[in-house]
């Protein structure tokens, strides 16, 4: 079994939110690998990886980071594979994070999700394979139709409770 999604932190402090991410890739049945890189202190190591992804089968990159955040950034700087970045809570309530990966100049894209929203990039991550996978276009269908079933009962649920006041 080959990795077709990678998902790339900064460091292991990032785990407990990524492993949001894994875990849907892994419900879905994605192959995906998960590795620590730093832009910052494994610079080489990230080029070889963003260098050689694509070659590997890797079709979609997550890439997460705190503060400076400029892992994604580098990534998506040396391939053409789509990078998500998933700005980490680490300082400053993650803003800066936030504003270090969707700062990019032109040319160097990375589609940005809300800060420690590793579950946005994977669900961003299967919507991009569904778009040449049926297998994974059907379980994106079906995640999201449970989501719209989860409101429909909360609903249901809400409308049991009685005030005085409560018109519904």
């Amino acid at each position: 079994m080959n990795p077709i999604v990678s998902i790339i932190m900064g460091s292991t402090s990032d785990l407990p939110i990524m492993e949001k991410a894994a875990q849907l890739l892994n419900d879905f049945e994605i192959p995906f690998e998960m590795n620590a890189l730093s832009a910052h202190r494994t610079p080489a190591e990230v080029e070889e990886f963003a260098t050689g992804a694509q070659k590997r089968g890797i079709k979609v990159i997550i890439a997460a980071a705190g503060m400076a955040a400029h892992l994604p950034g580098v990534i998506a700087s040396m391939t053409t594979l789509p990078v998500i970045g998933v700005p980490i809570k680490s300082s400053l309530e993650g803003i800066d994070a936030l504003y270090a990966i969707v700062q990019m100049p032109p040319g160097i894209p990375v589609a940005t999700v809300g800060i420690n929203a590793s579950l946005n990039a994977a669900i961003l991550a299967t919507q991009i394979l569904a778009l040449t996978d049926k297998d994974i276009a059907e379980k994106v269908k079906t995640y999201k139709a449970g989501l719209a079933k989860k409101i429909k009962d909360a609903n249901s649920e809400l409308a049991k409770i009685e005030y005085k006041f409560k018109t519904n």
